[in-house]
């Protein structure tokens, strides 16, 4: 293996980017979680401070507890009875990726894990 190679390789597992890299292209469906989270922060917040909604940090402290792993991403969608759910999707100790779907009122994991 040429010394240039072995580079790439080492750049590749190490989770770094040639300079000449492309970006992932952006899905297609333009429906990437979170996508709309900025738009939502405001109002998520204000529902947060009002009680309404569990702040979100104390959902992913409740996911990290029961399942050892890191945060993905976030997002905040209309559950199929009207209520805000927080997706949640997670990476494992053991590499699987989870999506949590999480009452926003309540805390409540509702399914996940």
């Amino acid at each position: 293996m040429s010394a240039k190679s072995a580079l790439v390789f080492i750049l590749a597992f190490a989770g770094a980017a040639p300079a000449f890299a492309q970006p992932p292209a952006a899905p297609a469906s333009g429906d990437s979680l979170g996508a709309d989270w900025r738009e939502q922060q405001g109002e998520a917040r204000a529902k947060v401070l009002s009680g309404r909604h569990v702040a979100l940090e104390r959902v992913i402290g409740e996911i990290r507890r029961k399942t050892p792993g890191r945060l993905l991403d976030t997002g905040i969608e209309q559950g199929p009875d009207g209520r805000s759910i927080y997706r949640v999707r997670w990476a494992a100790a053991n590499g699987r990726r989870i999506d949590f779907l999480v009452d926003a009122q309540t805390g409540t994991i509702i399914s996940g894990g």
